[in-house]
Formats: C-alpha cells, sequence, structure tokens
C-alpha cells in the first residue's frame, strides 16, 4: 500500500519570488495610475476658465432671478397669513364676547325657574304685571336667539379663516422650499466659479472676468449728466447726442433720476439677492434706481420686462430698461450712446457697459 503523504509546501525562491514581486509592482502600479486618473482634473486655459466662469455666472444669475421670485411669493404668503391669524384671533375676541352673553342669558333662566308660563299666569297676583314681564320675557329671548346666532355665524367664520390659514401655510412652506432649491443652485454655482477662478494668476483672473479696479467703472467717461426729454428733443435728439458725444436725453425727469442714482452706485459690489443700498444683483439695482425716482417695479428680470411698454433697439433712451439672454435674466439700466449701466457678477462691481456685451433680448420703457 502507498504511503500518503501531505505535499511540501514550496518557499518562494528564486525566479517564483522575483516574479511575484514584479507582478505586484506593477499591480500596484496600475491601481495607482488609474487611482490618479480617476481624481485629477483637466488643465484649463485662461480663456476655457472664462467660458465656464461666464457660463457659470449666467446659471447662477438665472437661479437668482428664479430665487428673487420664490422670495417675493414666499413674503406675500407670509403677510397674507399673518393677516389671517390677525382676523382669526379678533374674530375669536368677538365670539369670546358673545358666549359670555349667553352665559348671562343661560344664568338668568335659571335664576328664574322652570315653571310654565300658563301657570305663572294663573298664580300669579297680580296678572296684568306679569303679562308685562312675559312681553319683556320674550323679547329676552329673540335676543338670546340672536346672540346664538351670532354665536354659530362666528364659529362658521373662524373655521373658514383656519382653513384658510393652512392653505396658505402650505403655500408658504412650498415657497420655502423652492428659495432653499434656488439658494442652493446659487451657491453651487457660484462657489465653482470662485474655485476655477481661484486657480489663474491676478493677471489671469482680471483677463478671464473683464473685472477692472473698483475705481474704473466711476472713471468712464460716460458719467455725463442726462436730461429729461423736451418736446424738441425726441429721436433726433438722441442721434445727435450719439454723434456728438452730448448727453443723451432720457424719456422723462423719473427716467433721469433712476439714471442719476444708478451713476451714483457705480463701484457698489455684485451681491445676489440684494437691493441695495449698498450692494445690489442686476434687479436690485434696476428697482431700486426706480424706487428713488418714485416709480415701484417689480423684483424679478421675468415680471420687470412686462412692467412697462416694449421699445426696440433704436428707439432706446436713457432710463430704459434692457435685458439680455434667452432666458431674460440679466438687466441693465440704458444711459445712451450705447451703454449701460448694469451690476454684472460677483467678480466685478456695478459699472458702465456696452450694451452689446451680451446677447439682446429686448428693452422696455417704464415711464
Amino acid at each position: 500500500m502507498a504511503t500518503h503523504r501531505r505535499p511540501r509546501h514550496r518557499s518562494l525562491g528564486g525566479n517564483t519570488a522575483r516574479t511575484a514581486a514584479t507582478l505586484a509592482l506593477a499591480g500596484a502600479a496600475t491601481a495607482t495610475a488609474f487611482e490618479g486618473v480617476g481624481h485629477a482634473e483637466p488643465q484649463l486655459t485662461p480663456a476655457q476658465v472664462r467660458t465656464r466662469v461666464d457660463t457659470l455666472y449666467r446659471e447662477a444669475e438665472s437661479a437668482t432671478e428664479k430665487y428673487n421670485g420664490a422670495k417675493e411669493k414666499a413674503d406675500a404668503a407670509q403677510r397674507r397669513l399673518n393677516s389671517l391669524y390677525d382676523e382669526t384671533a379678533r374674530e375669536q375676541a368677538r365670539l369670546n364676547t358673545a358666549r359670555d352673553a349667553l352665559g348671562t342669558y343661560a344664568a338668568a333662566q335659571y335664576r328664574d325657574g322652570t315653571i310654565a308660563p300658563t301657570w305663572q299666569l294663573a298664580l300669579s297676583s297680580d296678572p296684568d304685571r306679569y303679562l308685562d314681564g312675559a312681553a319683556v320675557a320674550e323679547r329676552v329671548g329673540d335676543q338670546q336667539a340672536g346672540a346664538v346666532t351670532r354665536v354659530r355665524t362666528q364659529l362658521r367664520e373662524i373655521e373658514r379663516l383656519r382653513g384658510a390659514a393652512r392653505v396658505e401655510l402650505k403655500s408658504l412652506r412650498g415657497r420655502q422650499a423652492e428659495l432653499k432649491r434656488q439658494k442652493k443652485t446659487v451657491t453651487t454655482k457660484l462657489t465653482e466659479a470662485r474655485r476655477l477662478l481661484d486657480r489663474l494668476t491676478p493677471r489671469e483672473r482680471e483677463k478671464a472676468t473683464g473685472a477692472a479696479p473698483a475705481h474704473a467703472g466711476r472713471a468712464v467717461p460716460a458719467a455725463r449728466p442726462v436730461r429729461a426729454h423736451t418736446p424738441a428733443g425726441g429721436t433726433a435728439g438722441n442721434r445727435a447726442a450719439k454723434a456728438t458725444g452730448a448727453p443723451a436725453v432720457a424719456s422723462n425727469s423719473r427716467a433721469a433720476a433712476a439714471v442719476a442714482y444708478a451713476y451714483r452706485k457705480l463701484g457698489s459690489p455684485y451681491v445676489w439677492g440684494a437691493t441695495g443700498p449698498n450692494a445690489f444683483d442686476c434687479s436690485g439695482l434696476i428697482q431700486a434706481a426706480y424706487r428713488s425716482a418714485g416709480v415701484s417695479l417689480p423684483r424679478t428680470t421675468y415680471a420687470q420686462i412686462n412692467a412697462g411698454r416694449r421699445v426696440s433697439r433704436s428707439q432706446l433712451r436713457p432710463g430704459d430698461l434692457v435685458f439680455f439672454y434667452s432666458g431674460v435674466s440679466h438687466v441693465g439700466l440704458y444711459i445712451g450712446n450705447g451703454r449701460m449701466i448694469h451690476a454684472p457678477n460677483p467678480s466685478a462691481p456695478v459699472r458702465v457697459a456696452p450694451i452689446s456685451q451680451m446677447p439682446f433680448a429686448g428693452a422696455t420703457r417704464v415711464v
């Protein structure tokens, strides 16, 4: 019978050990190479960074306008909810008063007893006096019935108000959720834009964003006074202004006042969601400029473009609102000579710029 022996384990020596080590090192190198590929970011040129940052800023601005619209609606819903709460409280106070009156009637009936009116008349020592008293009691009963009716009406009204408040509260919570979503979108886009810009040198960053020093906006030679329109001026006057460099003519004194306000805000920082007085987003600057002139405008670009009469590009006058991009996500205030004042993005302050700088979407004259 053959003897069964356990096979001996051969040590990894010589060529076998070397082969195993080589394979291990190759595997480690391959893994490292794949890992590096998985986490490496492509190196973008300054021009590519500029293109990407411009896209991020447009997307962030679009989300900002949606945020502004949602906030406007949320604020309105909050005001309606507060009004409903106040009205409910007043109605509750009236209900409590009516209930107190009912309690007084009930207590009076309890003290008077429950003897039937016929027996009270039969047993009365003075029937004539009793009949007079019965007439008064009947009137009191009518008052009690009226009080009961008022209580029932007030209860129904309170329930209606509470129902309306529940609906408004649900609407408010939806608006607040939308605010949160849009805020996250804005901050994500702006964070990515900052991260890309931080990879550039100061000179490359200035070239990528078109940003100039804060005083540069004030140094633009367009800061001339803007006159209000007079019958003798008109479009011909504007053409002459373009040809001679003379002050452009605004539609009226309120448009001129809005332009003057915008000039005073040159150099102010862009802050998304801001409406002044020291920082603005694009539509916030427009709203603040016309508010200073006594004109109330909607909060968002989407609403502002419909806030007045549409005008063509060739008919523009200082004070007109000029809109850009297919989604109408950016707005500026026209100041004449093909230029506007606008709040560009977080990398650049409020400044003067040519309206040819962005895709023109339309214009509105609000006054």
